[in-house]
């Protein structure tokens, strides 16, 4: 029991930092799945020890505390936040909830996107855009009015229309930097000589604190409304009537709205929209699920920090925490050197990921990037690992800077950096990594397509000396091929007739395939 209430103890020391580093300084330290984790367990705990639970716990609050630099605005309704619901089986056990609770099965729903910004509360009154605050603790938010009214997206007057323009209107929506902009923000930030911003709902949530207007206009945010406050002077019967009224008075809502109509149609919506992900310009973390009938959700009420009638159903994560346990280098077919960070295993969206490319000298002195360091690790277009943002306050002064090597970890060659490039070279063509690297690519199925010959074949072929370079290939025997571990009679037979196929390939797949410096398939094709 004691070290129950130890962890719970603990539990709130971390989330309370992290509330403070995400909401106040708008450069957490932990990914959003490593945070969700943190507060499920402290659920878990306070369920189990009810008594335990105090006023002050974060499970028991929005969280965050507003910034000093700007005035203090109270919401008239509090800004919730939602439960979030991590796979199929939770979603279900909403719906099902929502049924009971409503002893009704025909339930509608309006789904939508997650936006992954900042929220924020617009407030009209009579038409005219008066007051724009961010969330803060839910009850309290900052007064950004100058910087929001910045964002041409946002109406400063409503649109008269064929409803008549409410005494009052209190609209939430979400702050968003697109993803092109994001980049293209970051790179002058480096320029600058300014840390880069880890994604893009913080360089959002940077951009609208700014104490300048001038900084916020400079930085194309938008912005996609979803939810009320108080309203005065008209009145909506569904969710998606709403959201539609918004849109003809002249705010804009996202375009993949959509109703569903109970658990399967909630699931096709979310498989249709992770889909669709990579190809948005914005970040999107999950799907939003909500009642529709205004008035049930009247009836099903809000909890604490949370609405009954709606919920989060993320995606796989993205992005998650880790340690970089050692830094090794490659060498590529072209003798680039490259370090590559081996990392204590984490899972991102379903795949353990344990090492990432660091590019090469300049990127690991740009990031400043250790051997030891606490890292945010991404998987690029859910695909390329890659090491977005170094923990600096976890450093506990045993990390170790990295620099490439002068001679060639594989072969001892001297390697060097040819000034105008970004990558440091092994000079020696002979190099066994090369060779290996060349072959690989030789073989690949754009270049030459010979089928069966993987890595572990080609470096079999290269440590026992049978080949030197790809066209050592099509001199190898059945016998050759046979001698190779793991490689049974009729593979080798295989593999030999895919090496004589491969013979009969077209001139540009040739040329792609010797692996010449900027001949990328494109110019192979228009040369062949």
């Amino acid at each position: 029991m004691s070290s129950d209430k130890e962890r719970i103890q603990e539990l709130r020391k971390q989330l309370y930092y992290h509330n403070y580093r995400y909401y106040v300084l708008d450069d957490p330290e932990i990914s959003d799945s490593e945070y969700d984790r943190l507060m499920r367990e402290l659920e878990t705990l306070e369920k189990k020890h009810p008594d335990w639970v105090t006023p002050d716990s974060p499970t028991q609050r929005v969280g965050g505390q507003p910034l000093k630099a700007f005035d203090p605005v109270e919401h008239t309704l509090p800004m919730l936040s939602l439960d979030n619901s991590m796979n199929e089986d939770e979603i279900r056990e909403f719906t099902e909830r929502v049924q009971r609770n409503l002893a009704k099965s025909d339930i509608e729903y309006v789904c939508e996107p997650k936006l992954d910004g900042l929220a924020v509360e617009l407030v009209y009154e009579n038409g005219s855009l008066t007051t724009a605050s961010t969330r803060g603790d839910g009850t309290t938010g900052e007064n950004i009015t100058q910087n929001v009214r910045t964002i041409n997206s946002v109406p400063l007057r409503l649109l008269e229309n064929e409803h008549a323009v409410p005494s009052r209107l209190e609209v939430r929506g979400e702050v968003i930097l697109y993803l092109e902009d994001f980049e293209k923000l970051n790179k002058q930030r480096e320029k600058n000589g300014e840390s880069a911003f880890a994604n893009p709902r913080n360089a959002a949530a940077g951009s609208l604190r700014q104490l300048d207007p001038s900084v916020t206009a400079s930085r194309p945010l938008d912005i996609f409304c979803y939810g009320a406050g108080q309203v005065n002077g008209i009145e909506f019967d569904t969710q998606m009537n709403f959201l539609q009224t918004l849109k003809s008075m002249g705010l804009k809502i996202n375009p993949y709205i959509r109703l569903c109509n109970g658990i399967q149609d909630i699931k096709d919506y979310h498989a249709e929209i992770m889909k669709k992900r990579d190809d948005l310009p914005y970040e999107i973390d999950g799907i939003v699920v909500k009642v529709n009938d205004t008035a049930l959700q009247e009836q099903l009420g809000v909890k604490t920090k949370s609405p009954r009638w709606a919920m989060a159903y993320k995606f796989p994560a993205r992005q998650e925490t880790t340690q970089i346990k050692d830094i090794i280098v490659q060498v590529g077919r072209t003798g680039a050197l490259t370090p590559v960070a081996v990392m204590q295993p984490v899972n991102i969206g379903g795949v353990e990921v344990s090492r990432a490319s660091l590019h090469n000298q300049d990127e690991i002195d740009r990031k400043d990037v250790r051997i030891g360091d606490r890292v945010i690790v991404q998987r690029a277009g859910d695909v390329i690992p890659e090491v977005v943002k170094v923990i600096k306050s976890k450093r506990t002064g045993d990390e170790t800077p990295f620099k490439l090597p002068d001679t060639c970890p594989v072969c001892g060659s001297k390697a060097v950096r040819i000034e105008g490039e970004a990558a440091k070279r092994c000079i020696n063509l002979s190099c066994p990594a090369q060779v290996k690297e060349r072959i690989y690519h030789f073989a690949s199925k754009a270049a030459m397509d010979i089928d069966g010959l993987g890595d572990k074949i080609v470096d079999q072929l290269v440590d026992r000396n049978l080949v030197s370079d790809a066209a050592d290939l099509y001199d190898l025997s059945r016998k050759d091929l046979e001698s190779l571990d793991r490689l049974a009679e009729k593979s080798a037979e295989n593999l030999y007739n895919a090496i004589q196929d491969s013979k009969n390939r077209p001139l540009n797949r040739v040329l792609y395939a010797l692996g010449i410096r900027f001949v990328g398939e494109h110019v192979a094709r228009a040369a062949g």
